[in-house]
């Protein structure tokens, strides 16, 4: 639902832009989105003290909650 935005948003953050991976799990009422990038970029997602990926959990829970969902974001290092 909020995958293309949340994908254009990370793309922009990072170097490697072509191996940023949002896998979305769907449930009734809540999603879930899991960002895989280069582990290069892991640090330009998540931001000093946390502050980037928890400002993209707070705009895609706002817009989720708008919809009448939850969602959450969450940061999956890749191999």
């Amino acid at each position: 639902m909020f995958k293309d935005t949340l994908l254009y948003i990370v793309k922009q953050l990072v170097d490697n832009g072509d191996k940023v991976d949002i896998n979305e799990l769907v449930g009734e009422q809540h999603l879930t989105y899991e960002i895989k990038v280069d582990p290069a970029d892991l640090g330009k997602v998540i931001g000093k003290q946390g502050r980037t990926i928890n400002a993209l959990r707070v705009l895609i829970r706002a817009v989720s909650n708008k919809h009448g969902k939850k969602a959450e974001v969450n940061v999956i290092e890749a191999n």
